[in-house]
């Protein structure tokens, strides 16, 4: 647990586990990653120590084009 709390941390003091939310009253969570690949994340994801016991649901996410905090470049 505690390994898994480090490397959390670590992902999330780099920027690429930019949100993560408790599910009340359940052991899970839901959480935002800032990836460049779909290859990094299946990295980030299987280097999580409890990888082999999570059920892992991915569903891509994109910048709304009227999100008034994207980036002017995109």
């Amino acid at each position: 647990m505690r390994q898994e709390r480090d490397y959390a941390q670590q992902l999330q003091r780099e920027g690429k586990w930019i949100h993560l939310w408790r599910i009340v009253g359940e052991y899970s969570n839901y959480s935002v990653f800032d990836v460049d690949s779909n290859d990094e994340l299946h990295a980030i994801l299987s280097n999580l120590p409890l990888f082999t016991y999570m059920e892992v649901h991915v569903t891509p996410l994109a910048v709304h084009p009227s999100d008034i905090h994207q980036s002017a470049s995109t």
